[in-house]
């Protein structure tokens, strides 16, 4: 399994062509790979975690400033409890 920062490489060295392609749009990322791109923060997320359960993996909006938080601290699903 790649480490977070290897999928933070691969979002990087595809920057250029994803803000070209998909600017403002969410990209998952696992494996070295794009896995999919998504209009919403949540619809990346969801496959995320339906896919892959806890991770890692990485979900970035293009073209947006950097933060870095894990997807488990800005995702709370629907249907959890609060």
């Amino acid at each position: 399994m790649a480490d977070l920062q290897e999928d933070i490489a691969a979002f990087e060295s595809m920057r250029r062509d994803l803000e070209t392609r998909h600017n403002g749009k969410w990209v998952l990322f696992r494996n070295r790979e794009l896995i999919g791109v998504y209009e919403t923060f949540d619809q990346a997320a969801n496959v995320a975690v339906r896919t892959y359960g806890r991770g890692p993996y990485l979900i970035r909006q293009v073209g947006a400033s950097q933060a870095s938080l894990p997807a488990s601290v800005l995702f709370q699903p629907v249907h959890a409890g609060r």
